[in-house]
């Protein structure tokens, strides 16, 4: 039942910390790896799923958001929208490789849904970029780093 808890309640901080919500996973499963109740694969397994489900849910919210954009209500100024979509279309698809970083990760896979980047693409790198991160956190926490 312990394990249940802990597997479930890093799926949700982790997927939560992918979206507008002010989550942090990293402490959590830095705080799972040193307990060593469980193996650290599956910790960054689960932690990387609900990252990447995460930021799967901001792709969809993309897909759609143009629908309220010319509200009152819509939190970024059109300035500013102009601005992330010219960055995202400059760069393009390999900028979701820095999904996983804080302040910019998250609206770039929402910008992603928004000038629709098909889905297996997004899907495929930002994978990559949230797992890269949580094994080199994992191999970090648990002294295994290469020449560290």
């Amino acid at each position: 039942m312990l394990d249940l808890a802990a597997y479930g309640g890093l799926f949700l901080v982790a997927f939560g910390a992918a979206t507008i919500l002010p989550f942090q996973s990293e402490p959590v499963l830095v705080g799972l790896l040193l307990a060593g109740e469980q193996p650290a694969w599956l910790l960054v397994l689960v932690a990387s799923i609900g990252n990447t489900l995460g930021s799967v849910a901001n792709w969809v919210l993309g897909r759609w958001i143009h629908r309220w954009r010319d509200r009152p209500w819509f939190p970024v100024k059109p300035d500013q929208l102009a601005r992330a979509e010219g960055w995202y279309r400059r760069w393009g698809r390999w900028s979701l490789l820095l999904s996983w970083a804080p302040v910019m990760g998250d609206p770039l896979t929402v910008i992603a849904g928004m000038l629709r980047e098909p889905f297996w693409m997004f899907l495929l790198l930002v994978a990559v970029a949230k797992t890269g991160r949580y094994v080199a956190l994992a191999l970090i926490t648990l002294g295994l780093w290469p020449g560290g």
